[in-house]
């Protein structure tokens, strides 16, 4: 059970430098207009990328997220691709949360999010009635990952606590309450140094606390804190850097894989690591499909042995 955002990302492509329009003198004046004579319509939103990427390994999953009346293309490309929409629920008089990102040449971006329909997500309830083995607590509205984080707990259902960009809406307090309650902890190197400076907790103390707490690190791979030990996760070099956005996502979803499907740390990582490079190589986050069908061979291509 993924609990997080369903979302659109309209991304532009600006043929210039933002610092070349923007004064620094008149900043507190600022109007400016860009053409972007490139634009591209994303599926996105981190619950739907995870259940993307799940459905690439073979795994099925369900997502718990509120969308708007604008869904229906969304649903669309869901139902083509075989993904739950059983706990998708629409609310009437929104839009779907989305995110408009301009991009420049230097890749500067300038970005602006409609939180939409995800704003009523902490009215849904986890249903914990349902078989559910595995949750995840995604970016979502403060409200539901609050509240689905202590319905798993009190339901006894392990999950993953991944903060992401709901970082900045909680506190040292809530961030170790997260933690208490989750079978397991994963952050990007950036959020681990705030998630351990607000709680005041170091990553041996925070891996104390349930299995394991990762880290990713982009291309300098992953660390794995679980057991006592610290495990190192080699990153997998991309075909080709075309698009790192969603990358984090796909890496989420193939330790969801090695979690159910028993793997040892080294493994699990290793999944993680291979799904996110092959995520790196196409636009957006759910255009990588045909280049995970071989995912197997390209495993044992990349580490020597076979999953």
């Amino acid at each position: 059970m993924i609990c997080g955002s369903l979302a659109y990302d309209t991304v532009m492509v600006f043929d210039g430098r933002f610092k070349e329009h923007i004064l620094p003198e008149r900043i507190h004046t600022l109007s400016v207009s860009f053409l972007v004579p490139q634009l591209r319509r994303n599926y996105g939103g981190c619950a739907g990328n995870i259940a993307f990427n799940l459905k690439l390994l073979g795994l099925d999953s369900h997502v718990l997220a509120t969308v708007g009346e604008d869904f229906d293309p969304y649903e669309t490309w869901m139902r083509r691709h075989g993904l739950s929409l059983q706990y998708v629920t629409r609310i009437p008089g929104a839009f779907t949360a989305q995110a408009f990102i301009t991009t420049d040449l230097d890749d500067n971006q300038i970005t602006a999010f409609h939180p939409g329909a995800m704003q009523r997500a902490g009215e849904l309830e986890v249903p914990t009635d349902a078989g559910v083995t595995l949750g995840l607590v995604g970016p979502d509205s403060r409200d539901a990952m609050l509240r689905h984080a202590e319905q798993f707990a009190a339901a006894g259902i392990p999950f993953i606590f991944d903060v992401g960009q709901g970082l900045p809406l909680f506190q040292g307090s809530e961030l170790r309450r997260f933690i208490e309650q989750a079978s397991w902890t994963i952050v990007n190197d950036y959020e681990a140094g705030v998630v351990e400076e607000r709680t005041g907790l170091d990553a041996a103390a925070i891996a104390a606390r349930g299995r394991a707490y990762i880290v990713t690190r982009g291309a300098q791979g992953s660390d794995v804190h679980a057991g006592g030990r610290t495990i190192r996760i080699p990153a997998v070099a991309a075909e080709r850097v075309v698009d790192p956005t969603g990358a984090g996502d796909a890496y989420r979803a193939g330790i969801i894989y090695g979690l159910t499907h028993g793997l040892d740390w080294e493994s699990t990582g290793r999944v993680a690591s291979l799904l996110g490079s092959i995520k790196v190589a196409h636009h957006g986050t759910q255009s990588h499909g045909a280049a995970a069908a071989d995912f197997g061979e390209r495993f044992r291509d990349a580490f020597g042995y076979a999953l």
